[in-house]
């Protein structure tokens, strides 16, 4: 058997090289994250970035969102999938935060609202810089995770909690450092030559 992997070490030089990378929704305030966070589920960052200036210019703020209706919103995210829920989850969250000042930065308050699971608070508490409490656990960790042998399923929470029973609470950023991985090189066809993970990396060792 080969030896087992000491991820905690293995797992720097990811950690590395994407540290303070701002994730690609391409939002100003925590406002705009929550809001961009809650419609790019499902959905393409691309897409939710070019539609989010004339959103913001029509809704700057948690207090103009609280006054959205179906009917104001419709035309403005109407080429987001699954539109109509988020509409309703949107005017919520905004009717029950009401200001900006009130959006909470826990995890169990984030996944209290409407429209925001784990991996979305988890997106929310890193790119609002407080204490991690989770992992980041989107469909390219889905994916890179257990190709790097870092974890195994496709169970997002399951792969979370395996990521976080492995690695200690300071690198739990790892999530977000694989999904940049797998939007760069882990692709679908993965590029493993260049990849700075595969000598420790199971499933390129695997194909040699």
């Amino acid at each position: 058997m080969p030896p087992k992997t000491d991820w905690t070490k293995a797992i720097q030089p990811l950690l590395k090289k994407y540290k303070g990378k701002k994730h690609p929704l391409d939002y100003e305030n925590t406002y705009q994250l929550v809001v961009m966070v809650v419609l790019s589920a499902q959905d393409s960052d691309r897409n939710i970035n070019n539609l989010a200036p004339k959103l913001f210019e029509a809704f700057p703020n948690m207090q103009a969102l609280a006054k959205a209706t179906p009917e104001t919103l419709y035309p403005l995210i109407g080429k987001v999938r699954n539109f109509a829920n988020k509409t309703k989850w949107l005017a919520e969250i905004a009717q029950k935060i009401k200001k900006d000042s009130n959006i909470p930065l826990t995890l169990d308050q984030l996944t209290e609202l409407p429209g925001i699971g784990r991996k979305s608070a988890n997106v929310i508490l890193r790119e609002s810089g407080v204490t991690p409490e989770g992992v980041i656990v989107d469909l390219h960790v889905v994916r890179v995770a257990p190709r790097l042998g870092l974890a195994s399923g496709t169970d997002p929470k399951k792969i979370e909690k395996q990521i976080m029973d492995l690695l200690p609470q300071k690198d739990w950023d790892a999530g977000m450092a694989m999904s940049f991985l797998g939007r760069e090189i882990c692709r679908p066809q993965p590029k493993c030559d260049i990849c700075l993970m595969n000598k420790v990396c199971a499933f390129y060792n695997g194909k040699k």
